[in-house]
C-alpha cells in the first residue's frame, strides 16, 4: 500500500514537471498559467504545492531536469572526442550549442536566472562542476594542463561556458553569436595547456 502511494506521487510529480515544462517553454515562466498546467497533468493544484510548495519549485524541478539532460549530452559528446583534453573542450562547446535550443532559452537560461536566481547556485551545476574538476584533475596529473587549482579552474571553465550560453540566449542573432562564443571558450580553455595537446 506504501509503495503504491509513493509510485502514485512520483507519477504525479513528474506529469507536472512534464506539463510545466511545455508550459514554460510555450508561454515562459510569467505567462504559464498554474490552472492550466495541473489540468494538463490532470492533477490539482494541491498537488503541484505538495510537490513542490509553489510555482517556482515548480520552476526549479523543470530547470534541473533539462540542465542535468544538458550535462549528460554534453558529457556524452565529450566521451566520443577520443582524449580528456578534446572531451573538455567538445563538453563546453555543447554545452554552449544547446543555447540555441528554443526550450533551453526561455527556461534554463532566460527565465532560470530570472526567477531563480544565480545558475551556478543550482544542484545541476554543481554535479556539472565536479565533473569538470575531475577532468581538469586528470589533466593535470597528466601533464596536459599546467599545476593550476582544479576547482578554480573548473569554476572559471564552467563560468565560461554558462555565460558564453547565456550570451547566446539573450542576443538578437544568436547564429551569429555561437561560433564566436565557442571561438573564445576554446581560447580561454587553451590557456590552461601546459604543453601542445
Amino acid at each position: 500500500m506504501a509503495k503504491r502511494r509513493v509510485e502514485t506521487m512520483e507519477e504525479n510529480r513528474l506529469k507536472l514537471i512534464a506539463a510545466a515544462r511545455k508550459a514554460f517553454a510555450e508561454k515562459g515562466y510569467a505567462a504559464a498559467s498554474m490552472d492550466e498546467l495541473t489540468a494538463q497533468a490532470g492533477l490539482t493544484r494541491g498537488a503541484l504545492y505538495h510537490n513542490f510548495g509553489d510555482k517556482r519549485g515548480l520552476l526549479a524541478a523543470v530547470v534541473d531536469q533539462i540542465d542535468t539532460e544538458m550535462a549528460s549530452r554534453a558529457q556524452e559528446i565529450g566521451a566520443q572526442a577520443g582524449d580528456d583534453w578534446q572531451g573538455l573542450l567538445a563538453e563546453g562547446a555543447a554545452y554552449i550549442e544547446m543555447a540555441l535550443d528554443p526550450e533551453v532559452q526561455r527556461i534554463v537560461l532566460l527565465d532560470g536566472p530570472a526567477v531563480l536566481g544565480d545558475p551556478t547556485q543550482w544542484p545541476s551545476q554543481s554535479s556539472c562542476l565536479q565533473v569538470t574538476r575531475q577532468t581538469v584533475e586528470r589533466l593535470t596529473a597528466l601533464g596536459v594542463l599546467k599545476p593550476v587549482d582544479a576547482e578554480a579552474a573548473a569554476r572559471l571553465l564552467n563560468g565560461a561556458a554558462l555565460n558564453a550560453a547565456l550570451w547566446i540566449a539573450a542576443s538578437d542573432d544568436p547564429q551569429d553569436v555561437l561560433p564566436k562564443a565557442v571561438e573564445a571558450f576554446g581560447a580561454l580553455a587553451g590557456g590552461l595547456l601546459k604543453r601542445s595537446a
